[in-house]
């Protein structure tokens, strides 16, 4: 019994030995030695990202002359592309617009008021009052005395004078707070001569018009005559045509010695008595002696055609003489009247800012970039105009612009007291002209009397201006 109790006993022990090792905890595994590592090279922090310049916004800039025709839109278009290509961030878009009515004018305030006109635009200087006063052109005063190097001396002051004249404190000059814009060019009045009718009439050597204006004896009187002599050629040969708005018809005004205005360009002077004797002369080469191509008829085409013996007109009309006329040809001054000048004009006009233009920084920088002298001289050599800036070496340069030969004839009538055309800041210029052109073509096609024209045309201009 007691043997069995301590088998019990032992096997007991036993079961407990073999629980304990059970339960202990496993000896630990002998760990491996471990290589130290060589310490990990530090990768470069990663540069943090460079963030892009945002691409300098593309402006589009639309820019708008009005051209005499074709050849002259073609030197246009030319400007425009190489000025695109050097203004950065800038497209240009030039835009050909009218012609040498008042349309053009017209068209540019409706636009405006629409919001669809150009960014610049070029005008008559005739018309930078009425422009200025409607508000329509920006007054660049501020960006132009703020602009390193720009002197309005640099051009003619004839134009400048309307450019930088403030309504508000009748002041001009570069601190009367005005600043409308930039003369494109300038430009007068030559006959454009056919040699080839004046050969055939007989009008060579001494009775040559480039002669007898070389001799001083080009004068209301010898032209007649040569218009006479050239007419008798043919019934469909003419020996003057000129197209009938003011500049024409205002130089035999000037060549009397009348006008259209009084000094102080505040009331109309067209029935004064040198005005009616340059108006008198006029109506003479329609109705009494029929030399001229009609009234009212564009004169350009039969000229271009060779029926033309002497084309008045400025020097926008060179391009297109240059491209199509097929005959021999030149220019010379205007002739003398009885003031003892051509009574020709000084001929600008501007290229100015639209008033509501999104970009005014860009349009001030193309409207100095269009007036630029080598601007100005690529055009001077394509023939459309003289430049407006004051340079006895920009002179030199347009004499060599040719054809035609007698490129002083221009300069001539520069020098021969031309008068400047400009606004009018005391009334209305399109209302004043819209009188006179209407009453004018009446007198030269012979509906109106030069008696009934006298007595009313003054009361009706009159109306035109501030009280």
């Amino acid at each position: 019994m007691r043997r069995n109790s301590i088998l019990v006993l032992f096997s007991v022990l036993v079961i407990f030995t073999m629980m304990l090792g059970a339960c202990a905890p496993a000896a630990p595994a002998a760990e491996a030695p471990v290589a130290e590592e060589a310490p990990a090279e530090e990768e470069p922090a990663a540069e943090a990202p460079v963030a892009e310049e945002p691409a300098m916004e593309e402006i589009m800039l639309r820019w708008r002359t009005r051209p005499d025709n074709q050849a002259e839109i073609e030197v246009y278009q030319a400007i425009s592309d190489d000025l695109d290509k050097s203004m950065d961030s800038i497209t240009l878009t030039y835009e050909p617009g009218g012609s040498e009515s008042s349309s053009y004018q017209d068209v540019l305030k409706t636009e405006i008021s629409a919001g669809t006109a150009p960014d610049v635009f070029w005008i008559p200087g005739t018309d930078v009052a009425d422009f200025a006063s409607r508000g329509l052109i920006l007054n660049m005063a501020d960006m132009a005395s703020a602009t390193e190097g720009f002197d309005v001396n640099a051009f003619y002051p004839g134009p400048m004078y309307h450019m930088t004249y403030n309504p508000e404190s009748a002041m001009f000059g570069a601190d009367s707070g005005a600043f409308w814009g930039l003369p494109r060019d300038v430009s007068t009045f030559a006959l454009y001569l056919n040699l080839d009718l004046l050969a055939e009439a007989g009008l060579t050597g001494d009775l040559d018009p480039r002669t007898m204006a070389e001799n001083g004896t080009w004068t209301w009187e010898a032209f007649l005559d040569a218009a006479k002599k050239v007419r008798a050629l043919g019934s469909d040969i003419y020996g003057y045509g000129a197209n009938a708005w003011w500049g024409p018809y205002g130089t035999w005004m000037n060549s009397a010695g009348g006008g259209f205005f009084n000094e102080t360009r505040d009331a109309c002077n067209l029935d004064n008595d040198a005005s009616i004797e340059g108006l008198l002369f006029e109506q003479t080469l329609y109705q009494e002696f029929d030399v001229a191509v009609p009234y009212g008829e564009d004169s350009e085409p039969p000229f271009m055609a060779g029926r033309v013996g002497m084309f008045q007109n400025g020097r926008w009309a060179t391009p297109g003489t240059r491209s199509n006329a097929t005959f021999n040809w030149d220019v010379v001054e205007l002739p003398k009247g009885p003031a003892d000048n051509a009574g020709n004009w000084l001929f600008w006009g501007a290229y100015v800012v639209n008033a509501n233009t999104e970009y005014p920084k860009e349009a001030w920088q193309l409207v100095q970039a269009l007036t630029q002298a080598d601007t100005q001289a690529k055009i001077s050599a394509l023939g459309a105009n003289i430049p407006s800036r004051v340079s006895q070496e920009a002179l030199d340069a347009f004499l060599t612009f040719t054809p035609p030969a007698n490129n002083q004839a221009f300069l001539n009538g520069l020098a021969d007291s031309p008068v400047a055309e400009g606004p009018v800041w005391a009334g209305s210029w399109p209302e004043f002209a819209a009188v006179m052109d209407p009453a004018i073509a009446s007198l030269m096609t012979g509906s109106t009397s030069i008696e009934d024209f006298k007595a009313s045309i003054c009361s009706e201009a009159n109306k035109s201006f501030t009280e």
